[in-house]
């Protein structure tokens, strides 16, 4: 593991722990930098962390505080309060 996935990985923990506390600002910031890392190294980022952040406004989702999460027709659809949506397949 290189020194960039173990600042992503800290960002992400960073992030989730910011968003349970109510700091939203302040998991936005992480989530920004862990992508900045990520882009910087060439690395993409973990999929725990690309499932939940929104890539229009980089919040860190909590679902049912700031995104709201439904299945449909073999996708998971996640919607953030900015009004973005990500489909992820399911089996």
């Amino acid at each position: 593991m290189t020194l960039a996935d173990e600042r992503i990985e800290r960002l992400h923990a960073l992030a989730a722990d910011a968003a349970s506390t109510g700091h939203d600002d302040r998991a936005r910031e992480y989530v920004r930098l862990a992508r900045r890392v990520a882009e910087r190294n060439r690395r993409s980022l973990p999929r725990r962390l690309k499932r939940f952040s929104c890539d229009a406004c980089d919040a860190y989702l909590r679902p049912g505080r700031n995104c709201r999460v439904r299945t449909q027709d073999g996708h998971v659809v996640i919607t953030c309060v900015c009004g973005a949506q990500a489909r992820y397949p399911y089996r």
